[in-house]
């Protein structure tokens, strides 16, 4: 377990800490071996907060939502400011300093386990990156107050066990909540009112040219942005709308396969059966038998 800070708490703040025998039960128990939080914490304008580690045995996600803080890790001195999520890997050494004149406000977590390496990856800290600029994000702040939850709980087991999987539940979410500043950094595409326009035409066939003209970009050139930020081309993403508009209207009607089709935009119902079963797998017919309670 890493050093957690010792600085004293100024007030409206919190710091829980999990005992290392509680850590032990985390790290075995099938319900949060893959991913445990180790302590965590909320400071409110954190005045005179340091930290300098030499040795840091866990992964610490901090999110930054007032003031700033100068970083050094690895090879990078960083500088962090009010909507900055910062990630310190396991491993490597660092140490930060908030500035007295404009301390920061922060939500923190330390964690580990085996999946903690996988959500490096997946919350988009690849190479050297350990800073991402999320903005003012409400929902994060549910999510990291949700661990903040198991307090005055007495260290039991269970409300831990509940924890774990809330940490679960906010690194899960994390991309979503920077999913879209990245794309007005990286690209010129309106995401947003393209796939509204998506939505809008789930009844019609939506061709590819429309699409592109609303971007203002050549064919070529739209298809490759689309998938660059979503990993999906527009028209496979049109398509998985429409299933998953379909798979609505068969579990909550009694409209044949042949007129759900139609309210698709489909006029051959083979045809969309085959769309369908390529994207869940199952035919429309049998999606209907398994998935009716």
């Amino acid at each position: 377990m890493s050093q957690t800070s010792d600085w004293p708490l100024p007030q409206g703040s919190l710091r829980y800490i999990i005992p290392q025998r509680l850590i032990k039960l985390l790290e075995k128990h099938p319900l949060t071996r893959e991913l445990y939080p180790i302590s965590f914490g909320h400071y409110q304008r954190a005045k005179g907060h340091s930290m300098n580690r030499s040795q840091h045995k866990d992964e610490l996600l901090i999110y930054c939502t007032e003031g700033e803080a100068e970083v050094v890790t690895g090879q990078q001195a960083l500088k962090v400011v009010a909507g900055d999520l910062l990630y310190l890997p396991a491993g490597e050494a660092h140490r930060y300093t908030t500035l007295d004149n404009n301390p920061w406000t922060i939500h923190w977590v330390h964690y580990s386990g085996p999946l903690a390496s996988y959500f490096r990856q997946y919350l988009g800290f690849s190479g050297l990156n350990r800073r991402i600029n999320l903005g003012r994000q409400p929902r994060l702040l549910v999510d990291f107050n949700g661990l903040l939850s198991v307090q005055d709980s007495g260290f039991q087991e269970q409300p831990l066990i509940h924890a774990s999987n809330r940490l679960r539940q906010l690194l899960t979410a994390l991309p979503l909540s920077h999913k879209r500043p990245q794309v007005k950094q990286q690209t010129d595409l309106n995401l947003p009112l393209l796939q509204e326009q998506m939505r809008d035409h789930l009844n019609t066939r939506l061709d590819l040219d429309s699409l592109a003209a609303t971007a203002g970009l050549s064919r070529y050139h739209f298809i490759a942005r689309y998938k660059q930020i979503t990993g999906e081309t527009p028209i496979q993403h049109y398509l998985q709308m429409k299933i998953e508009r379909a798979c609505y209207l068969l579990d909550t009607g009694e409209s044949s396969i042949g007129s759900i089709a139609e309210q698709l935009g489909y006029e051959d119902s083979y045809y969309f059966s085959r769309l369908f079963k390529k994207v869940m797998g199952v035919s429309p017919g049998n999606y209907r038998r398994v998935n009716r309670y």
